[in-house]
């Protein structure tokens, strides 16, 4: 007979190696999956310049000059794919506990508008990324030798998707009118 430790251990993994996707649509499973690819991708690049870098230093006594500002400018392209995802995956960090001391019939019109206010901030911070993007991403990074828009453009990329990803979550809560189930708890 199996403990509670190891039943709940048993749980976790199958809850950790479990598709986030699998209940998705075949266009919200390609979108996912290639930002999942860009995201894997920067991360793979990112750690075999830093292990590439540091025993180049340490072995052969020679450091690339343009390592640390390729990791620095890949970096925010890294957060924004997680940002993204998450965003779509509803798996963003959120406070219920507030959220539930409210009255149930209060719970959809408050839900409406954290995502209302989420989609504004969300876009407004795109637009201020895209205003810096056209204000200084000209400027050549020191050593990599490309624009620094290349790295701040991942700001109004992330920031810009994780909006629509609220609205499209947004319209189809609307849509189904499951909201108050989905926020309470309670069924329709």
């Amino acid at each position: 007979m199996k403990n509670l430790s190891e039943k709940i251990e048993e749980a976790t993994k199958k809850l950790e190696l479990a598709d986030p996707d699998e209940n998705a649509g075949l266009i919200d499973k390609c979108v996912n999956r290639l930002v999942e690819v860009v995201g894997v991708s920067v991360l793979v690049m990112i750690v075999v310049v830093i292990f590439t870098n540091a025993f180049s230093r340490y072995a052969l006594n020679y450091s690339f000059s343009w390592a640390e500002e390729l990791v620095q400018m890949s970096m925010p392209w890294l957060a924004m794919t997680g940002v993204f995802l998450s965003v779509r995956r509803g798996t963003m960090i959120k406070i219920d506990y507030f959220f539930e001391k409210i009255p149930k019939r209060c719970q959809p019109a408050i839900a409406y508008f954290g995502y209302l206010l989420n989609i504004l901030i969300l876009f407004s911070m795109a637009i201020v990324s895209l205003e810096f993007v056209f204000l200084f991403g000209g400027d050549e990074a020191l050593y990599v030798g490309l624009p620094t828009g290349f790295s701040t453009s991942a700001l109004v990329w992330g920031m810009a998707g994780a909006a629509m990803a609220y609205f499209a979550e947004f319209s189809r809560v609307w849509r189904q009118k499951d909201l108050l189930e989905k926020f309470s708890g309670a069924k329709k």
